[in-house]
């Protein structure tokens, strides 16, 4: 009954096939192969335009990338207060491009577009003391399992353009918002005026495959080098360019993400016909969270289940008791129903 994380669960048996079957052998280095040629293609077909691909070993390394690709020294970016980029990535973002993380609120791990064009209005042209802003991002699944419709990405994007500032997206669970909003990842990006994405593999299936997915070619700029620099130019790429190609193979990678999402929502339907143990909100991805005693918890774990508990976002509007708190399930490709019964099981066992 590991729910503890998707990045728990290990690679897919298709793409840990694919990285043995093409273990041996030569290709050329740094990105160069045939099969890493290959890959940027499918990207392209993908995102229906041509895009520029760069592989690079982690979500974190992704999203300091595009951050560094849209900002500059001194700048702004903006993201919500509550993301994972300004929460939980150790000041990556900052280290690399040398700009600050701005927090703007929204609801349920979504920003707020009027509370962002306020935020933006915070740092007018010409003073140099604020700073000047460079970028916004968002997180697509969000953080606590919320999907931005299309509609509200739109929302974003339009403050962006008012503002000049390009927009964007942290894919670490791309597939599973994807398939939740039933879209095409042109619809759910350069669409909508996204312009740069951090693309996910890793917590989908895949062992160690992440990619920085330029939507405009012609704005790649300086990214080859700087990806050089922060140490992720891999020598041994078509590694990486091997696990995305059985990754994207016949459409394994909306596969594993349709299966995760359900799995939740089946954990979700689970949790909500126990009296002991209420859902936050509903799941729209692939995390399910739930408000329970920690004496409930505890029992739970005893029982084998793996699952964390959560920090209350400022905007959960809900009630905790005193000896309550939220903990978070997350499934994953390798979601069993056996666990999900199990561990409603062991939930009901334990009123």
């Amino acid at each position: 009954m590991n729910f503890a994380s998707d990045n728990w669960a290990g690679a897919h048996p298709k793409i840990a096939a694919a990285l043995s079957d093409n273990a041996g052998g030569y290709a050329s280095a740094y990105g160069t192969s045939e099969l890493d040629r290959v890959i940027e293609r499918t990207f392209s077909e993908i995102f229906e335009r041509d895009v520029s691909v760069f592989f690079v070993g982690t979500g974190t390394a992704a999203n300091a990338l595009s951050m560094s690709w849209a900002g500059r020294p001194g700048g702004i970016a903006f993201c919500h207060s509550e993301a994972h980029a300004i929460a939980d990535e150790g000041g990556a973002q900052e280290f690399f491009t040398r700009a600050r993380l701005r927090g703007v609120d929204g609801r349920l791990g979504r920003i707020d577009p009027d509370a962002l064009d306020t935020a933006i209005r915070q740092y007018p042209a010409g003073f140099v003391h604020g700073g000047q802003p460079t970028a916004v991002t968002i997180t697509q699944a969000t953080e606590i399992g919320t999907i931005y419709q299309l509609a509200q990405i739109d929302a974003v994007s339009q403050v962006c353009r008012e503002h000049g500032l390009p927009l964007h997206l942290d894919g670490a669970r791309f597939a599973n918002a994807l398939v939740a909003l039933g879209t095409t990842p042109a619809e759910m990006t350069w669409k909508r005026g996204i312009d740069i994405v951090s693309f996910g593999g890793t917590k989908n299936g895949c062992w160690c495959a992440e990619a920085v997915v330029v939507l405009d070619p012609a704005k790649a700029g300086d990214l080859p080098s700087m990806r050089m620099r922060a140490g992720h130019l891999f020598s041994k790429s078509r590694f990486v360019a091997t696990q995305f190609a059985a990754y994207f193979a016949d459409g394994l990678w909306l596969e594993t993400a349709r299966h995760a999402n359900a799995m939740a929502t089946h954990l979700a339907k689970a949790i909500g016909n126990v009296g002991s143990v209420r859902l936050a909100w509903q799941p729209e991805a692939n995390e399910v969270f739930a408000v329970m005693e920690a004496r409930t918890a505890a029992r739970l774990r005893e029982a084998g289940a793996s699952f964390h508990q959560w920090h209350t976002p400022a905007a959960f509007d809900g009630t905790l008791a005193p000896n309550e708190a939220l903990y978070r399930f997350v499934t994953s490709f390798a979601t069993e129903a056996d666990d999900v019964a199990m561990l409603a099981q062991a939930i009901g066992t334990n009123r």
